[in-house]
């Protein structure tokens, strides 16, 4: 996790979606007169989502295809063409990935019963109630690796549940309620209901709470990423439409120009309108990272005051997690930006286009 947050900065540095990618490189300002272009970049917005898609999509697919979008020597235009068709492709593929995972983690945990297979068997009821990288990594190495040590017989949970702390128990609790994470509260809320053991609150320490992060994260990541691609398919059509009135008015003279401007003005405030709902989801999205960022905080301090051994894994992830979180924190403020800057673009062009025309002055007649 702290790799990808590393990969993100350095980035920076240099289900299938009905709906088409866009680019807004495809719309940048091409010969068409705007009022105020200098301080929003489509292209350069266009390759900052794409280096977010590269190191933290959660679809290896999607990561794959942005890398070579960004690697490309074709520069911008290999960038435009991932985001109006490569996406779409990557995400497929991501599918039929996820599909065949599904279908072998599914058979496996039928042909192993709990009984002979314990491992094998609860690692596949665990990849599949957890991400699509879990899942993936159940299918290279973890089913072998769960195998091995089904045969050999190897006990790696003994005294586990005689090592939990009422003090331990309290603080799943306190999860199950107060955690930002929709997925660790409901984890956690099954992990001490009426009715559990000391056992199920070791199985959410040793795998439940790291699983229910990384859904949460998934969740996180790819509804910003999905929902941005529709923001985007309505902007483009929206700022191409005010830049072709805008040059429409600028090449009419006479008494329909008044019109045109009017008209001109109208659609650049429909494109400031259209960045409403990005602009208020990024800032959002950085409002509930920076939330997550602290309270894996509170579990690190947690985890290092803890006397029982069940927090070693636990401890170990939440430096990375806090990293992973204050890395989607600043990437979402830098997506807000880039949508705010073709807001106030928008505003600017629309007021440029209500101003008033100077009369024309006209010279007097000879005598």
């Amino acid at each position: 996790m702290r790799t990808r947050a590393a990969a993100l900065a350095l980035a920076a540095a240099m289900v299938v979606v009905a709906a088409p990618a866009a680019s807004w490189a495809a719309v940048s300002p091409t010969g068409a007169v705007t009022s105020s272009a200098d301080d929003w970049d489509p292209a350069a917005a266009d390759r900052l989502f794409v280096q977010w898609l590269s190191v933290e999509e959660p679809r290896p697919a999607v990561r794959s295809a942005a890398r070579s979008a960004l690697l490309s020597s074709l520069g911008e235009k290999a960038i435009t063409d991932f985001l109006n068709t490569g996406w779409d492709a990557a995400i497929n593929r991501a599918a039929q990935t996820t599909a065949r995972n599904i279908d072998f983690t599914t058979r496996m945990v039928r042909t192993h019963p709990a009984q002979y297979y314990p491992r094998v068997n609860a690692g596949g009821q665990r990849a599949l109630a957890g991400t699509d990288a879990m899942l993936q990594e159940y299918v290279s190495t973890g089913y072998a690796k769960a195998l091995e040590l089904d045969r050999k017989d190897i006990d790696d949970d003994n005294d586990a549940a005689e090592a939990i702390r009422q003090e331990d128990r309290a603080f799943i609790t306190l999860l199950s309620t107060d955690d930002p994470g929709a997925q660790v509260r409901a984890w956690a809320g099954r992990a001490v209901a009426p009715g559990t053991t000391d056992a199920d609150v070791v199985e959410f320490f040793r795998y439940g709470w790291v699983t229910a992060y990384g859904l949460d994260m998934q969740k996180y990541r790819t509804s910003l990423a999905d929902q941005d691609r529709r923001w985007r398919v309505a902007i483009q059509k929206l700022v191409a439409d005010a830049q072709a009135a805008e040059k429409a008015a600028r090449e009419t003279a006479g008494e329909a120009q008044a019109q045109m401007r009017a008209a001109a003005a109208r659609a650049w405030g429909e494109v400031s309108a259209g960045t409403g709902p990005a602009r208020v989801a990024w800032a959002d999205a950085e409002q509930v990272a920076l939330r997550q960022a602290e309270t894996w905080l509170t579990i690190s301090q947690a985890a290092g005051t803890a006397t029982s051994t069940n927090w070693d894994t636990i401890a170990a992830t939440s430096v990375d997690a806090r990293a992973d979180w204050l890395a989607e924190q600043e990437n979402a403020r830098t997506q807000a930006a880039t949508w705010s800057a073709l807001f106030q673009q928008a505003v600017r062009a629309e007021a440029a286009m209500s101003e008033p025309i100077e009369p024309t002055p006209t010279e007097p007649a000879n005598p």
